[in-house]
């Protein structure tokens, strides 16, 4: 089986947290959400503005920086994707 390049990005997400000494599961309980939640966010089946930059902010990163493709430039006033 392929891994898709969303669950590439997936995998280094938690990589990159587990070198810094944290994971997906404690970045849930800071945030009082499911780590299910968490997960289905980093694997890109679901966008949460504040999820993606709690993970983003984890890692030193804005959420651009990991999910490009979800914070393209926008005009003013323009409701995200």
């Amino acid at each position: 089986m392929r891994m898709t390049p969303a669950m590439r990005q997936h995998q280094r997400i938690k990589a990159s947290l587990q070198l810094r000494g944290t994971s997906l599961s404690a970045i849930a309980r800071q945030l009082e959400v499911r780590a299910s939640t968490v997960t289905t966010v980093s694997q890109g089946l679901r966008r949460s503005e504040r999820i993606e930059s709690a993970i983003a902010g984890a890692l030193g990163l804005a959420p651009r920086d990991l999910w490009p493709e979800r914070y393209q430039q926008r005009t003013e006033g323009e409701a995200p994707q």
